[in-house]
């Protein structure tokens, strides 16, 4: 079950792939900053994964216009969210949790995707600046995408 709104966030610092190379991705960098928007996906190269990331990435400045950051976060290794983003033109930063250490930390693990073994399920959280969870969602199966209109109607509200 995914965790709970009201929940304190847990922390995680994962890897992202820039030129610059492998760079760390913590959530706690936005404390106090700016509210951060989590999507767990199953797998880069999918195509509702994919239908997700390019209508975010088109939509990006309405978040960041409501004070937000946006994390995709998936078991994909960083080389392969790099390929993927390159390839579809995906322009959110996507952080790779490899050893499901975030997605187990979430409750999001979706087990046995298409018998090819554990991967996150498709879930959308809202971090405050605080730190504290005021969103959560687990869709129904990996096909389904998350309410993004309840998700920016929740950043509205935050200051």
């Amino acid at each position: 079950m995914a965790i709970q709104i009201g929940s304190p966030a847990p922390q995680f610092t994962l890897k992202t792939k820039t030129a610059a190379g492998l760079v760390d991705v913590s959530l706690s960098a936005n404390f106090g900053k700016k509210n951060t928007v989590i999507l767990f996906f199953p797998l880069a190269f999918t195509g509702v994964c994919t239908q997700e990331m390019c209508d975010i990435t088109s939509g990006l400045s309405q978040y960041g216009e409501l004070g937000a950051e946006v994390l995709g976060i998936s078991v994909d290794s960083p080389f392969a969210q790099e390929a993927w983003a390159k390839q579809h033109g995906i322009g959110i930063t996507l952080v790779s949790d490899l050893n499901k250490m975030a997605t187990d930390a979430y409750g999001v693990r979706f087990p046995g995707l298409a018998g090819i073994g554990d991967t996150s399920a498709r879930a959308a959280f809202v971090i405050d600046k605080a730190g504290v969870v005021r969103y959560s969602e687990q869709t129904p199966t990996p096909k389904d995408l998350p309410d993004f209109e309840a998700i920016k109607a929740v950043l509205g509200d935050l200051e």
